[in-house]
């Protein structure tokens, strides 16, 4: 029934400039506001809505994921950009100094937008 239909994920945040700034100036995606509610134009025609909540919490899990050709470039331009990596120091999620997960699996590496939603860079 709906395998055919468009579907998108989104998320909350409790300042949209704030977050259109980070989203678009930082992250160097497209962004687009109608309504209030922001879309984040994605590679491979995909997209996110983030839209205005007062009350926002951040999830306790990641929102979105990046995937990238080489998370250690990227790492290394976010961190130029300003962008901070979390570090999970004594759990089986052990990060390096650079934010890095290299525990088995992928090579991730998690940050945080304005509104402490968890985002991820993930060698593709």
């Amino acid at each position: 029934m709906l395998s055919e239909s468009k579907a998108f994920s989104g998320f909350s945040a409790n300042d949209i400039d704030a977050a259109r700034t980070f989203y678009s100036d930082v992250l160097g995606l497209e962004v687009t506001e109608q309504m209030g509610i922001l879309s984040l134009h994605l590679g491979g025609d995909h997209r996110a809505i983030i839209y205005p909540k007062r009350d926002h919490e951040p999830a306790g899990f990641t929102v979105l994921n990046f995937p990238v050709a080489d998370i250690e470039a990227t790492v290394d331009g976010l961190t130029t950009a300003g962008v901070s990596f979390e570090k999970y120091e004594g759990t089986p999620m052990a990060t390096d100094a650079k934010g890095i997960f290299r525990g088995g699996g992928p090579l991730i590496a998690w940050f945080r937008d304005p509104a402490g939603n968890v985002l991820s860079v993930i060698q593709d």
